[in-house]
């Protein structure tokens, strides 16, 4: 089997069920800014040394191929398979669990730190895009909220995961000093 099909050359892909759309319709974009994310968090799994927290980034990108499916299924079609509540209580259990391992924050940190909190941050700034991305979308089609509520909170644990990285390997963490 090919990799390329040539029924994209046009400047269309395929939803599920079928249905062409331009390559940079609302939709394609917001599966997209997903996909990205997930390619993130596939990078940062690369700097991780303990198991425990490679397993939560691979359920992680596991739900978002969940999430980016849903959101290439044109409204109206029937999903397979979906992001629940389910999904976002286990995104705050980890989130809690790891915001006890950190001090809490005195000020705005500057991203950045040891490789993996590094890449971590870049996965937030790339996931917070995705989550603008699809709230664009829910503007114009009916979307499942738990959608935006996951997004929103794995935003949030990716920057927790960030701290506790740079916790973890002993790097400080930069705080924003604004100018004066």
């Amino acid at each position: 089997m090919n990799l390329y099909t040539k029924t994209g050359d046009d400047g269309s892909t395929g939803l599920f069920g079928g249905q062409r759309v331009p390559k940079d319709d609302v939709r394609v974009s917001a599966y997209g800014e997903v996909d990205e994310l997930n390619a993130v968090i596939g990078l940062a799994i690369t700097h991780v040394t303990k198991d425990e927290l490679s397993d939560m980034l691979k359920l992680i990108q596991s739900d978002l191929f969940t999430l980016g499916s849903e959101l290439a299924t044109p409204s109206g079609d029937r999903v397979r398979i979906s992001i629940q509540a389910s999904h976002i209580t286990q995104l705050e259990t980890w989130l809690d669990r790891t915001c006890a391992e950190t001090q809490d924050l005195k000020s705005f940190i500057l991203p950045g730190g040891c490789p993996l909190a590094a890449t971590l941050h870049v996965a937030r700034g790339v996931c917070r895009r995705a989550e603008r991305s699809v709230v664009r979308l829910s503007h114009e089609t009916t979307l499942s909220s738990h959608l935006i509520v996951y997004l929103n909170r794995l935003s949030d644990l990716l920057f927790a995961l960030a701290r506790l990285a740079n916790h973890r390997q002993g790097t400080a963490e930069l705080p924003w000093i604004p100018p004066t």
